[in-house]
């Protein structure tokens, strides 16, 4: 792979244990930590099935499996369901705002409530914040927090990247008290809101395996793309 005519290394991972698919294995394809990754190449490789966590740039590239899609959803075609409607209805006293990124202890303990909930014997379950930030953040992502806010306080937090053509949600956190909002999708809802406006046609959800409850959520929104062989193609499901 190469970028203005300077080349990207690319290194494979170890192998280990798939935490999404019992009894299958993982691995991954990561961009060369010390290349200097501009605007340009970002865009590029987040169109091609790319994430990142923090400054490193990863694809799935598992031995025996390749059960992890690559989702996006075409904003202008998206219709939601009843039940997404009335999510929405559902939090319409909640106050909405984008913000810079920056560490912040508010943000910062609601991460830790929602790991502690969601992942307690996740590696991401560590209350050390330079840990916390350097997952959030990178050196060449246009980045913001859309916080969620009710009655002032912090309940939800989405973590989104925008690049040419697309708006990625990259990490979303919300407080385990306030699950009966449905934060995550109510998140992802007023993510397809923001591309509108902005007419950015693509707003990127990371990756989806059909055999996975913990990503069942991501098929309620359609229709709903995976790139599969190299190109975007509309998921049947």
């Amino acid at each position: 792979m190469s970028s203005s005519h300077n080349p990207i290394r690319l290194f494979e991972t170890v192998i280990d244990d798939c935490p999404y698919l019992e009894g299958q294995q993982s691995a991954s394809i990561l961009v060369d930590p010390e290349h200097k990754v501009e605007p340009a190449l970002f865009s590029m490789l987040s169109r091609s099935g790319f994430r990142r966590s923090g400054n490193m740039l990863y694809t799935p590239k598992c031995p025996t499996c390749n059960a992890c899609v690559s989702v996006r959803i075409p904003v202008k075609e998206f219709k939601a369901s009843k039940s997404q409607r009335r999510i929405w209805r559902k939090n319409l006293d909640l106050t909405a705002s984008i913000e810079d990124v920056r560490f912040d202890q508010e943000h910062f303990e609601l991460y830790l409530r929602y790991q502690q909930h969601r992942h307690a014997d996740s590696s991401m379950c560590d209350d050390d914040p330079k840990k916390y930030i350097s997952f959030i953040e990178s050196d060449y992502a246009a980045t913001k927090f859309l916080c969620l806010r009710l009655d002032g306080k912090l309940i939800g937090l989405s973590v989104l990247d925008q690049f040419d053509q697309g708006l990625s949600a990259v990490y979303t956190f919300f407080a385990p008290d306030y699950s009966n909002r449905s934060l995550g999708t109510y998140a992802i809802l007023y993510g397809i809101k923001l591309s509108r406006l902005h007419d950015i046609p693509f707003l990127y959800l990371g990756y989806w395996i059909d055999q996975s409850p913990k990503m069942n959520y991501k098929r309620q929104f359609k229709p709903l793309e995976g790139y599969i062989d190299k190109q975007w193609q509309q998921l049947e499901l």
